[in-house]
């Protein structure tokens, strides 16, 4: 009983640990930053092993929130460009990239839908690879860029680790199922992956931020911050209502509010002024603080339940 509590205390706070080592230990994340797509790679296929193709259906849900998120990104927009493009595209960008590839993850270990955020997330990529080099190339600094190059770069960022998961998935239900079933019922394995995950990206986000920290455009790095905190917690809150419709809030929360912030950061600084990037590093700390948040309170619940 007291090793399962221990168990238990420690999960509550690893995330929380993992973020203070990464703030702590930022200086050596460059050697340990190439980790990251691995790691993703082998929590999303654990986590896909769960998954069964016919369920992977696009329905009003999905639609309802890439409204939203649509929606949201274009009127951030437009009510920060008084403050400046940098400011506008910064918090634009943060809202308008996909879910991240790790959400389901997350999802999953707060009684979510994990079928559903992955049908999302899907959703989402392939409209933002298809509406992205438009959009970029009209508000950023390098319209230069032709689309068929931009899609390109777009997809080579996140069609790999978004679709060999599922497809490492399917091919060993099919020929290794005793590895498949092995996987789908040691599901928590992933929370440990995604705890070393979050420890190097949060360590590389304070790194990035360090280095590009100019004195002379602090009034612009203070937006950035606040613009990207104030789009973190809109998208959890209208995520949480929109799925609140549907039977599904944490579902609809973590669809929108968790981003690929490792694909906005690439894009801030390919198409965007540089300094637009400090927003979505920001947003790495925002969104997984609202995360340990969430499952330290989910666990507490079920625990005294």
């Amino acid at each position: 009983m007291l090793n399962a509590e221990l168990r238990q205390r420690i999960k509550d706070w690893m995330l929380p640990i993992a973020m203070a080592g990464g703030v702590i230990f930022y200086k050596w994340m460059g050697h340990l930053t190439v980790l990251s797509p691995y790691l993703i790679f082998l929590m999303l296929t654990i986590t896909y092993c769960r998954l069964e193709p016919r369920d992977l259906k696009v329905g009003k849900f999905q639609w309802c929130l890439l409204a939203a998120q649509m929606l949201l990104a274009g009127v951030a927009y437009a009510a920060l460009l008084p403050l400046g493009s940098v400011v506008a595209t910064g918090v634009f960008i943060c809202i308008f990239v996909p879910t991240a590839t790790a959400a389901p993850v997350i999802t999953g270990m707060l009684g979510g839908s994990i079928t559903k955020v992955a049908t999302y997330s899907l959703l989402c990529n392939i409209v933002v690879a298809c509406l992205g080099p438009v959009i970029l190339a009209a508000i950023g600094v390098h319209p230069e860029l032709t689309f068929i190059d931009s899609f390109c770069k777009i997809c080579k960022s996140v069609m790999p680790l978004l679709l060999l998961p599922i497809i490492t998935a399917m091919l060993l239900k099919f020929c290794a199922p005793r590895v498949h079933d092995a996987i789908a019922r040691s599901q928590s394995i992933s929370f440990y992956l995604w705890a070393i995950a979050l420890f190097i990206v949060v360590g590389s986000s304070v790194s990035f931020i360090i280095k590009t920290f100019s004195a002379d455009r602090l009034t612009e790095i203070f937006w950035l911050l606040l613009g990207s905190w104030c789009a973190c917690s809109l998208q959890f809150i209208i995520g949480r209502q929109i799925g609140a419709r549907f039977g599904d809030k944490v579902t609809g929360g973590q669809s929108l509010g968790q981003k690929n912030t490792v694909l906005a950061i690439w894009l801030a600084l390919a198409y965007l002024d540089p300094l637009a990037s400090i927003a979505p590093a920001a947003y790495v700390a925002w969104h997984n603080i609202v995360n340990s948040y969430q499952l330290m309170h989910y666990h507490r619940r079920k625990h005294k339940a």
